[in-house]
């Protein structure tokens, strides 16, 4: 949708210029608001018309039943889908009696910006109405960074060209109708009044209502109270239901008077907390928000954000586009991750109720490794969360006959979700990716206090679990047999690579770990025959090697079977799982998403050189990008092998999945690893950065079209900042101990005294691959135009040193 020339081109906004009703949806969720904890979708401030409404909290579900057309063993019982809560948004408006509703009458003028420094989404409405009635409408949303439980509305009103009656109405709305959410499985599941009326109040300005749900037996509170300017004589007015708060002023408006509403909202949620715990909860944080004020709030959130900016902003010259998309993805994973507090970041984050509002293993693979260096405290409570759920992983292992852990393939409390096995049960390799966001956490970080309490145990007993999993054949392989790696469009495979690399590593961390703590190792019953058969196994890990095609199968059969009929695919038949059967695409070479290639980025210490680009150049046609995983691994390797404008391409598409609405979901929310996957194919694509061995290592180099890249990392309490031209890279070390890092193979010594500037090695390249016909990325050519600026930004998020 931002190519819809009421999209502007802006380097810190995402700026529309004119209201489009026929994408409503996708732009409710461009321009939601979060900090992790508290989600508003960008719906209309009056309730209507919406695409699709939503207010969520983080892991706030309800349970629902799992129908099986023939049940079986260990099948999930139930799933859990995120529920619509209570809506604080509304902010109904009458002008002398008539609804003010953009449907109806004249809308002369409609912009929304989201403002991406101030951390704010603003509106601007000039409306006339049926009757006649000139009116301005100004508003201001934010969910505050600084004071969890707290979001605000600023909404202003003001007549034009003649005396008005407005009303305004400011609401707390529960179990609100939502539309159908169509065939799609990528979309969440509807449930209708999901929640029961536990206690309602208004009181002056102050409106609260408080329910439960009907099987997950969560209980939920929000709360608003108000600031109101007007002229005198306004009148005020308060009501609930059981499913509604309701606070009315009223007020005759001259020409050059306005109607302001200040309005604070609360939320909180508990499994434990009685109905008046949740209820004293939200009123003390109204307390503390009103006493901080709307100026103060906004104070708040902008000083967050300068923060946030001064070690996570990157800067790119030569594509004004990608510069305005990345900063918008960046600050959507802020959204997702900052206040969630051992709370899970979904798929879609707190944007919509997309995958029910489901984790799955693209938090610790792809949200994570950008979360750990540039904000470390938001990645370690993800894990902390992981950690939580660590006693249901364990019961779901011995379920499953295995020892150690299985974490679930989606889930929002920590219980298996996904009622199709073979994708979801078999999908064992989450279990290392958890581990491997582990020691990727603890490497960047050093925090050895974290690593005694909640990273040794996850490595244990995910480590157990591969132990117990896999063994060992008469020729002294270690064998994974019967899963499913990160490709969906295979399953049940015996010796998926990336599921084997990524154990191994799994094996060898834990064994490490364990020695490192050993007296934490005892405590967890580890002893020294485990760690020997952990060593044993990462050993002897099976990786299959096709010698006839000398390239690395997916699996141990890949490449045997027979190629997917690219030819006679229609171009509207992706993606192919809502036109074919998974039998038909299990027993086919056809690739969803990188899995292999996958491997070769987080594993790349297991490949030479050569391999990678002859197993790119396999992988390449026959990968489809059925999902929004795939291209930003995609563009790392190609960037990787030489492929530099390949690797453009793709960083385009990343940068443009929910912008551009590529898959034709972003109505249901945004995501949140495709937006995560911008920052990894420039900085792990273009940057070259690789963390292998607890070293640094870069290897950048840039495509014609990009002028200069830089960006800046938190590495073990250091700041280092890299700089990237066409010819040569600046390394500098702005705060920190001196540090040892390797560029192209050479290693570099950084202190704060001076920077290291090194030359860009050529690189041989071989010819571009192909991808299935209808399916390579659109080709980005480079951008002369540059960014929309409105004020000068602010010094501190500049990176030159």
């Amino acid at each position: 949708m931002i190519k819809h020339p009421s999209f502007t081109v802006e380097e810190w906004k995402i700026h529309e210029t004119e209201l489009n009703l026929d994408i409503l949806a996708q732009t409710e969720s461009v321009f939601a608001l979060s900090n992790g904890h508290i989600g508003l979708r960008g719906n209309l401030d009056e309730g209507e018309p919406y695409g699709l409404p939503g207010t969520y909290l983080n892991s706030f579900y309800e349970l629902r039943p799992l129908p099986y057309a023939e049940g079986g063993y260990g099948y999930p019982e139930s799933g859990q889908a995120i529920v619509n809560v209570t809506n604080g948004k509304i902010i109904r408006l009458l002008v002398d009696d008539t609804p003010f509703d953009v449907r109806y009458g004249l809308l002369q003028s409609h912009e929304r910006e989201l403002d991406l420094r101030a951390g704010v989404l603003h509106r601007t409405v000039n409306w006339v109405s049926p009757t006649g009635r000139s009116i301005k409408v100004s508003s201001t949303r934010m969910v505050s960074f600084t004071q969890r439980a707290i979001a605000a509305i600023s909404y202003e009103v003001e007549p034009i060209d003649s005396s008005v009656r407005i009303v305004l109405q400011s609401e707390l709305v529960a179990n609100e109708a939502l539309p159908d959410a169509g065939k799609d499985p990528r979309a969440g599941t509807v449930s209708l009044s999901p929640l029961e009326g536990e206690e309602h109040e208004v009181r002056n300005t102050r409106g609260l209502l408080v329910h439960h749900t009907q099987a997950s037996s969560l209980r939920m509170g929000a709360a608003m109270d108000h600031q109101i300017e007007g002229p005198k004589g306004m009148t005020i007015e308060a009501e609930s239901t059981p499913d509604i708060a309701r606070v009315s002023v009223s007020a005759q408006l001259r020409p050059g008077e306005r109607l302001r509403i200040i309005k604070f909202l609360a939320y909180g949620w508990s499994s434990q907390r009685s109905r008046s715990a949740i209820s004293d909860q939200i009123i003390a944080a109204l307390s503390a928000a009103r006493s901080t004020g709307w100026e103060g709030l906004l104070a708040e959130q902008r000083g967050f954000l300068n923060d946030f900016w001064k070690s996570s902003n990157i800067e790119i010259e030569g594509d004004a586009e990608v510069q305005q998309a990345l900063r918008f993805a960046l600050f959507h994973v802020l959204q997702a991750g900052c206040r969630g507090e051992q709370r899970p970041i979904p798929a879609k984050g707190l944007t919509g109720p997309g995958y029910d509002g489901h984790t799955f293993w693209d938090t610790e693979i792809c949200v994570l490794p950008a979360l750990i260096l540039t904000l470390p405290r938001a990645a370690a409570d993800v894990l902390r969360w992981r950690h939580s759920t660590l006693h249901l992983a364990k019961e779901r292992a011995r379920q499953l006959g295995l020892r150690g852990a299985a974490f679930p393939w989606r889930t929002i409390h920590g219980e298996a979700s996904s009622s199709y096995w073979p994708a979801g049960t078999a999908a064992f390799h989450i279990n290392a990716d958890i581990a491997y966001a582990v020691t990727h956490y603890i490497e960047s970080t050093e925090d050895r206090a974290f690593e005694k309490e909640i990273g040794l145990e996850l490595l244990v007993e995910t480590a157990r679990l591969w132990r117990s999993l896999g063994f060992l054949n008469v020729n002294g392989e270690f064998r994974i047999d019967g899963v499913t790696g990160p490709d969906e469009y295979s399953a049940l495979v015996d010796n998926n690579v990336y599921t084997n690399l990524m154990a191994q590593h799994n094996l060898r961390s834990a064994a490490e770990a364990a020695k490192r703590h050993p007296h934490v190792a005892r405590a967890l019953g580890v002893h020294a025959g485990e760690i020997a058969s952990w060593s044993e196994a990462a050993e002897k890990m099976f990786i299959p090697y096709d010698k006839s095609l000398n390239v690395t199968p997916q699996d141990d059969a890949f490449t045997s079977h027979e190629v997917w009929n690219f030819a006679d695919t229609k171009t509207d038949h992706y993606p192919l799982l809502l036109y074919f059967p998974y039998f038909d695409l299990y027993r086919k070479q056809v690739v969803k998403q990188a899995d292999l290639v996958l491997a070769m980025h987080l594993r790349g210490d297991a490949f030479t050189a050569e391999q990678k680009a002859r197993n790119f150049a396999y992988y390449e046609p026959l990968t489809v990008r059925d999902s929004s995983l795939s291209a930003s691994t995609q563009a790392v390797i190609a960037a990787e092998v030489g492929q530099l404008q390949l690797a453009y391409d793709y960083l385009a598409e990343v940068a443009f999945m929910d912008l551009y609405d590529l898959e034709h979901n972003t109505r249901d929310g945004l995501h949140i690893a495709s937006l995560v996957g911008t920052w990894s194919a420039l900085v792990a694509g273009f940057g070259g950065m690789r963390l292998y061995g607890g070293s640094l290592a870069f290897a950048p180099r840039l495509p014609e079209s990009v002028a200069r890249l830089a960006f800046r990392i938190l590495f073990r309490n250091r700041c280092i900042y890299i700089e990237v031209t066409a010819t040569d890279v600046r390394y500098s070390l702005i705060e920190g101990s001196p540090l040892a890092i390797w560029h192209h193979g050479d290693k570099l010594a950084l202190s704060t005294n001076e920077a290291v500037i090194r030359p860009i090695p050529r690189i041989k390249v071989g010819p571009r691959p192909t991808q299935p016909p209808g399916r390579a990325p659109v080709e980005r050519a480079a951008q002369s135009y540059s960014c929309k600026t409105t004020e000068q930004p602010h010094h501190s998020v500049h990176l030159r040193p």
